[in-house]
């Protein structure tokens, strides 16, 4: 139960956040999405969790962007 309010949590504090902003941590994001997958395949990879974790922030953050556009053009 604790997990969907840190979820929510996360998700309320990218919705405070400016356009630029969420555009600066998609970017940071998408960069450690990147190294995640050069560690995997090069069997350096400890904490597989991660590539889930940043995958879904960058869903997340998609969304949210998606919903603002949205929201201006309306």
């Amino acid at each position: 139960m604790a997990q969907f309010k840190d979820i929510r949590k996360k998700l309320e504090d990218f919705r405070h956040l400016t356009t630029d902003q969420l555009r600066d941590e998609l970017t940071k994001l998408r960069k450690e999405q990147f190294n995640l997958r050069f560690q995997k395949a090069t069997g350096q990879l400890e904490k597989t969790a991660r590539v889930r974790d940043v995958r879904r922030s960058i869903a997340r953050i998609e969304t949210v962007l998606t919903e603002k556009s949205k929201a201006s053009a309306a």
